[in-house]
């Protein structure tokens, strides 16, 4: 007869716990992302995000200060305009608040940690969409993908270790690393949102960026029901040159993440996306979870999944906890 116990002899406090641990977060395994917005001066609340902030262009270079000393993995920063047009023109202007933010953190931390630049014109287009439009309203994917080639420039100038093309737009990993290498960037690394569904989880990041959509992104964006595609869509995008691939949102895509992760041999990223904050913020809020008990079992259910990368809003908070 087998003994019914031995499991537990391997449970019994936490040194035993932890010499048997099968997945670890540590805070090199975290990205930071935040919002940087354009002619603020203070740090303005995002209401559906408690704690998370639209900084000003002093206090993001705090942050990136504090996730440096913490030991982050990374910081992404995304801009948030105070002037739009249909082109998102401030997306590839130097003088745009993405660009002079990556300025701004870049100068602050030199390269002791990794500066990411969402590469993504909805934060720029008074439309809210992705890309520009056509005659008919509709996303026009070919003449949106030299506009990214243009920006990844941009922020590859303005100091990003790393550009990120969140828009789902078929080819932009191909056009966007092309451009960096004639631009002579050929050491600035491609996060692309390999895997990035319409989902429902980012309705906080709305009002985090002022976003302008109305409608939906179903048209480009993956269906949540498909799973196979995900690996269609990362194949295409190693194919074109991505250095590393992303799933978004995370906690309700481990499955796909997990799919990712066995078949790509690159590091794999996942976003915990705005609305996965939100609502563990919310029940942490109204005492009916563990906030800090929460965040870590989620982090480590991510990175159970597979992903080699984590981008959190509690990236440099969860950092201090690990580090207890």
């Amino acid at each position: 007869m087998f003994p019914t116990d031995r499991p537990r002899r391997l449970r019994v406090n936490p040194a035993m716990r932890r010499l048997v641990a099968e997945t670890e977060v540590r805070p090199r395994h975290l990205v930071l992302p935040v919002f940087v917005a354009e002619g603020v001066d203070a740090p303005r609340p995002i209401s559906s995000m408690p704690g998370v902030v639209q900084h000003t262009r002093d206090t993001v270079r705090k942050a990136a200060a504090e996730a440096a000393a913490a030991g982050v993995g990374g910081i992404m920063l995304f801009g948030v305009p105070s002037r739009r047009d249909a082109t998102g023109s401030g997306a590839v202007d130097p003088e745009g608040i993405l660009n002079v933010a990556l300025r701004d953190v870049r100068g602050e931390v030199g390269d002791a940690l990794p500066v990411m630049a969402d590469t993504c014109l909805d934060e720029f287009t008074d439309h809210g969409h992705c890309g520009v439009l056509d005659a008919r309203g509709e996303v026009d994917n070919d003449a949106t993908l030299p506009i990214y080639a243009e920006m990844a420039v941009a922020q590859a100038r303005a100091g990003a270790h790393v550009v990120a093309p969140s828009g789902m737009m078929d080819g932009q990993v191909g056009v966007i690393r092309a451009a960096l290498d004639e631009a002579g960037f050929r050491d600035t690394a491609i996060l692309a949102y390999s895997a990035k569904y319409a989902s429902a989880f980012f309705g906080p990041f709305r009002e985090a960026v002022d976003s302008q959509l109305r409608g939906d992104r179903r048209a480009y964006q993956q269906d949540p029901a498909n799973a196979r595609e995900a690996g269609r869509e990362v194949a295409l995008d190693l194919d074109e040159g991505a250095d590393m691939v992303m799933v978004k949102p995370a906690m309700a895509y481990l499955d796909v993440l997990r799919r990712v992760a066995d078949a790509a041999d690159v590091p794999v990223a996942a976003y915990q996306v705005s609305g996965e904050y939100a609502m563990i913020s919310a029940a942490a809020e109204r005492g009916w979870i563990d906030r800090e008990r929460t965040v870590l079992e989620t982090l480590t259910g991510i990175r159970r999944a597979g992903a080699d990368v984590v981008l959190t809003y509690w990236a440099t908070e969860a950092a201090g906890w690990l580090d207890r």
